[in-house]
């Protein structure tokens, strides 16, 4: 399942991301947000209008707000 998939409030761990589907200063923005593998997170909110974008990350103690199509290239694990 991808980060974009996960259920609101369910926390997960990610396995894996496809850095080739990211622009390279997303990549970079999203590693420096703790966004890489191993992070534990959980999706807070969804966007208001239509629920498309941004989705709010709790990546640790952290919240942060990332597009879905950043969450799409995040492979996850629930716990």
């Amino acid at each position: 399942m991808t980060l974009d998939q996960l259920v609101r409030g369910q926390r997960a761990t990610v396995l894996a991301v496809d850095w080739a589907l990211l622009a390279p200063e997303d990549a970079k923005r999203l590693r420096a947000m703790g966004l890489d593998e191993g992070a534990h997170v959980a999706v807070e909110h969804r966007g208001v209008f239509g629920g498309v974008d941004p989705l709010a990350v709790t990546v640790g103690r952290m919240t942060v707000a990332v597009r879905r199509v950043h969450a799409a290239a995040m492979k996850v694990e629930a716990i």
